[in-house]
């Protein structure tokens, strides 16, 4: 079994490709919107493109700050996403590229999600200030 330490940096190279992936996803993303949808939407996609990069530019120099804020990041995106009706008609009108890139955006989206909490949970049991393994209702 991979000690806590094994796991943990696992868990931040996970973190981090999952983080640069959505990056280059978002590029293609936004090569795909340009000329698709409206101009304030493309902008506002833009925003949300650019504070991920932040994001990643952070991650990048490992700044603690950066992996709560891609948590929040992620949520944001796919609460905004997934309740899109036209994203559900992309999805069954069968397979392009705009539903593919919004399938595995989805799914990069809660795999960034998964690994950033655990990443998270097991920096603070390791630090000392979460709650210890053996004990949740003590």
């Amino acid at each position: 079994m991979q000690s806590n330490s094994g796991v943990l940096k696992t868990l931040k190279s996970l973190t981090r490709f999952l983080i640069y992936a959505s990056i280059l996803l978002g590029a293609t993303l936004l090569v795909e919107l340009y000329a698709v949808v409206p101009v304030w939407l493309f902008y506002s996609i833009l925003a949300g493109w650019v504070a991920y990069l932040i994001t990643a530019v952070a991650i990048a120099k490992d700044l603690k700050i950066a992996y709560p804020l891609s948590l929040v990041l992620a949520i944001l995106t796919l609460a905004v996403s997934l309740p899109q009706p036209e994203h559900h008609s992309l999805v069954e009108a069968g397979p392009s590229p705009a539903s593919v890139t919004f399938i595995v955006g989805s799914v990069l989206q809660v795999a960034v999600i998964l690994t950033v909490s655990s990443y998270l949970v097991l920096t603070r049991r390791m630090s000392g200030k979460g709650l210890p393994q053996d004990s949740l209702y003590a």
